[in-house]
């Protein structure tokens, strides 16, 4: 099994960068995979700006030679990891703007009558999340939009069925719980099968 890490927060002291480092421990001590790349939005300081005009079109996004080593390492993975904190009810927009990009028509789907086509079916999906916020403002204020949004809006449509969710909220006011869940974070990737 070959997966892509894709890490999305600024600061490497912080608690996302502790799960990003927890799922990575997780992966070493899996006998079930072969390899491991990582992209690390901020560091690799990845513009999430879209751009179109007349010789940068929107329909010709999938072969942009600038976005294509991030396409190969997708193309390769089994498994695509997201870890990033969530801002306002939804993932970073540096994370926003890599799937914009990344997750284009003619590589990651495309339109075939009147539903689209998934062009990633059989690969997996994680996404570990973090939150200031409590569960209840995720829950029943906002009605599990961050998930609808990763699970239906784009894994849903670009083929891949397999999906986890990670979210801790309350962060913050938890702090006495973070090793535990960064625990449940690295057995969860120390005993992921295909």
């Amino acid at each position: 099994m070959k997966a892509l890490l894709v890490y999305a927060h600024p600061n490497h002291a912080s608690l996302n960068y502790a799960f990003f480092q927890s799922v990575q421990e997780g992966l070493r001590h899996n006998t079930a995979v072969t390899k491991v790349d990582m992209i690390d939005l901020y560091e690799e300081a990845f513009d999430p700006v879209l751009v179109f005009h007349k010789k940068k079109r929107r329909r010709d996004m999938y072969k942009d030679p600038g976005l294509e080593h991030y396409r190969d390492k997708i193309k390769q993975a089994d498994l695509l990891v997201f870890i990033y904190p969530i801002f306002w009810g939804r993932p970073p927009a540096m994370l926003l703007g890599f799937i914009d990009q990344l997750f284009a028509a003619n590589f990651a789907y495309r339109h075939e009558g009147l539903l689209p086509q998934g062009l990633l079916k059989g690969k997996r999906a994680v996404c570990v999340s973090t939150m200031k916020g409590p569960a209840v403002y995720t829950r029943f204020y906002l009605g599990n939009a961050h998930k609808k949004l990763m699970k239906r809006a784009l894994f849903g449509f670009v083929g891949i069925k397999k999906v986890k969710m990670f979210e801790f909220p309350g962060m913050e006011k938890k702090q006495g719980k973070q090793s535990e869940y960064l625990n449940r974070v690295e057995k969860f990737f120390h005993k992921l099968s295909r």
